[in-house]
């Protein structure tokens, strides 16, 4: 039962269409030379004016175009050709590409930071922002359980609930699937970055 808070960021599992497969779905997307912010895998990230991305730190209001799955870059101290699951702030590097699961229709899974009850199957839900692990390279982002309502402007849409031995429905931190809000994802969105 989910009865600690665990928050891993979002977990993608599969998509809503029977193509259930993240080949081609993943794109490489230049990450600014010394962007001055962490990035996790399992955090959203968002496209910006400069054609690069950034990590969306948005809740109520996030608008990503897609879920981080780590990056590449040459390493400025020892001129490795590096690959991780996390980019570390202000790394300064001519050559850094993050590898983005940009499926509108993906589902991942992510934790709730509080229960949630089977009359939330449905409903838009914003995200908690917390500090990525340094220590697994995970995000630790979760679901806002009490913005759990039919608000269109919300992120987030609930489409099913983990139920299993690991999570039931209404457990401490409910485990649940979600998928983008319509409209909430970049390339859903009329207005272009």
């Amino acid at each position: 039962m989910a009865t600690t808070a665990t928050p891993m960021g979002a977990e993608p599992v599969g998509g809503l269409s029977a193509c259930g497969s993240f080949s081609g779905k993943v794109r490489h997307i230049k990450i600014a030379s010394g962007y001055n912010t962490a990035i996790f895998y399992g955090d959203f990230v968002k496209l910006v004016a400069a054609g690069t991305v950034e990590k969306d730190t948005g809740t109520a209001t996030a608008t990503p175009v897609g879920i981080f799955m780590g990056c590449f870059y040459t390493d400025p101290s020892t001129s490795q050709p590096t690959f991780n699951q996390t980019f570390p702030a202000s790394t300064a590097a001519s050559d850094i590409m993050a590898y983005v699961l940009d499926d509108p229709d993906c589902v991942f899974r992510m934790q709730g930071n509080a229960a949630l009850a089977q009359t939330t199957l449905g409903n838009n839900v914003a995200i908690v922002q917390t500090a990525g692990s340094t220590t697994v390279g995970r995000s630790k982002n979760a679901v806002n359980a009490s913005t759990a309502a039919t608000t269109n402007t919300l992120p987030l849409r609930i489409i099913e609930f983990m139920d299993g031995p690991d999570s039931t429905v209404g457990d401490a931190f409910t485990d649940v699937l979600l998928t983008y809000n319509a409209g909430m994802h970049q390339y859903r969105r009329a207005l272009g970055t």
